[in-house]
């Protein structure tokens, strides 16, 4: 008899479920039909100068791997070995895949948030009876996402997602830049060290001279000791030039995440064919005297640093400006923080939830686990909540989104003018060296022509050493600004490209993690599919 009231209680019970759920379905169809607070409607006009082109076309061809304008293989191979082994670059893809699992958590939001299965089981005795206590139960809690709270959450969690990709991309720009920058101040370094040697050559027949002469008797010795003090300073340049070069070759290691050995192997054969000797640039000994060759293409034939096939005179894309990495970033971060806004406002409003419970719950004396007329309940149903009295700390939390909001759009056109700032300096920069370079280059032929008449002069007694030294240090100072403006020159040429955001393209439909790194955190952890080659390829981006 009492088994078989038990079995029509919970018959009762059962047939009472459609009637309950069909309240919680209602709410449910509800679910999701407003979302409240703005949504994005883009960062407005960015400051851009009138005069730049503003067609609306993508074209990043002529940026995407900018560094083969140099016509340099040395170069190339070291960016190539900067994608695939750079740390900051790993560490800028690990990002992605963290706001990755961040919106995966803001997606299961949507879901039912709370769901759990707990059980006990317990045993008392008292001088009355002895009771055994078992109960399994199965709850679940379902906050409907009626004000899209939940969905501005996805939108912002996106909108991050997509920031880190382009934090990720901008890390490429300045990283590749930097490589090729380095790159350049070692070739310029290699440079400087041609002219500085073949300047202590000069300067030691100088001091032969001087030292004929002063043997014969027709110079005292002070022309022969500051002979041999200019000799002695060119030779002290030498020193600090070569460890310039050692520190830009340990700055493109650190960037290549490798040792200076290894890059020291890349960058060997790009140096061999650059032999120099004096003969190239110095003519046969005349009566004692020495000539030097008064042509500029003679003298200055150390092809060591490359040159970029640049025209700075044409018109800057617009659009190709806006789509720069850290431009793109300050975007996202306004589209995420414009979603947040109505994250906020949801929480002025009621809350619904359906909650559900499922037990079997046994109270029994005699030892019995399993007997018991009431042991199993269903119980479920829709539910509210409504935080009416909040004093304004919400309406404050809404108004405080609002203001770091509006804020990131100015941080955006910030961003905007600094890239603006960057790209007329750089194209200014690299006009004017260019200019620079071209003056410097007579300025060459001219100490050149003016060695050469003081050492005859000198040599026949018709000036004192002073002229002659003057025109020697000439000499030096200018073959060694003349190298020091060449690789000026071509960092101008990469600062522009810099400027551009140019080289991140060449990251598109690539991996942000390597295979291995890939492997390594799925055998730590389950990463379902997260990780697979076809799920971390870099995506265009949000529209």
């Amino acid at each position: 008899m009492q088994e078989i009231d038990f079995k029509m209680k919970r018959v009762n019970m059962i047939n009472k479920l459609p009637k309950l759920w069909l309240s919680a379905l209602t709410i449910l169809i509800l679910s999701g039909c407003a979302k409240l607070g703005p949504d994005f409607m883009g960062v407005g006009n960015p400051p851009i100068p009138e005069k730049w082109k503003q067609e609306g076309k993508r074209n990043d061809r002529a940026i995407a791997q900018w560094w083969k304008t140099f016509n340099d293989p040395t170069l190339n191979i070291l960016v190539q070995k900067t994608y695939a082994q750079n740390l900051d670059i790993k560490s800028a893809g690990l990002r992605i895949a963290q706001a990755r699992a961040i919106l995966g958590i803001s997606e299961g939001l949507t879901f039912p948030q709370a769901q759990s299965i707990s059980g006990s089981a317990s045993s008392s005795r008292t001088k009355a009876a002895d009771i055994a206590t078992a109960g399994v139960n199965f709850d679940i809690g379902w906050e409907l996402d009626i004000w899209g709270k939940y969905a501005r959450g996805i939108e912002s969690s996106e909108a991050n997602l997509y920031a880190s990709i382009a934090s990720y991309n901008d890390i490429m720009v300045s990283v590749i830049a930097e490589v090729a920058r380095n790159y350049i101040n070692y070739r310029t370094a290699e440079e400087r060290l041609a002219y500085a040697r073949r300047n202590v050559t000069i300067q030691e027949r100088v001091f032969k001279i001087t030292e004929v002469q002063f043997n014969s008797g027709n110079v005292s010795e002070l022309d022969m000791q500051q002979s041999r003090t200019q000799l002695y300073n060119t030779r002290s340049i030498i020193p600090a030039i070569e460890f310039g070069k050692i520190q830009s070759l340990n700055a493109i290691a650190l960037l290549l995440g490798t040792q200076a050995s290894e890059v020291k192997s890349i960058l060997r054969p790009g140096s061999k064919k650059k032999a120099d000797s004096a003969s190239k640039y110095m003519e046969e000994e005349k009566d004692g005297t020495i000539q030097i060759k008064e042509h500029t293409r003679d003298l200055l034939n150390v092809a060591m640093i490359p040159q970029a096939r640049l025209n700075p005179h044409n018109k800057i894309d617009a659009q190709l400006l806006t789509r720069r990495p850290d431009i793109k970033m300050a975007e996202y971060r306004a589209r995420s923080n414009n979603a947040l806004i109505g994250a906020k406002t949801a929480e002025l409003y009621p809350s619904f939830s359906l909650f559900g419970n499922i037990g079997y719950n046994a109270n029994n004396g005699n030892g019995s686990w399993v007997s018991g007329s009431n042991a199993l309940g269903v119980t479920a149903g829709p539910s509210f909540s409504w935080n009416i009295f909040q004093y304004g700390r919400i309406k404050n939390q809404i108004r405080l989104q609002d203001a770091i909001f509006e804020e990131s759009l100015v941080s955006y056109n910030k961003e905007v003018l600094s890239a603006v700032n960057e790209v007329s300096n750089a194209i200014n920069g690299y006009i004017l060296t260019q200019k620079q370079l071209k003056e410097n280059e007579q300025a060459v032929d001219a100490t050149v022509r003016s060695f050469n008449i003081s050492v005859i002069q000198y040599n026949d007694g018709l000036i004192g050493y002073q002229r002659l030294q003057f025109s020697v240090e000439k000499l030096t100072t200018n073959q060694d600004q003349y190298a020091r403006i060449k690789g000026d020159h071509s960092i101008q040429a990469i600062l522009l490209y810099k400027a551009l955001g140019g080289g991140w393209q060449i990251s598109k439909g690539r991996s942000y993690l390597s295979a291995d790194t890939a492997a390594k955190m799925k055998k730590r952890v389950d990463w379902d599919r997260y990780l697979d080659p076809n799920m971390t390829k870099l995506p265009e981006g949000i529209e």
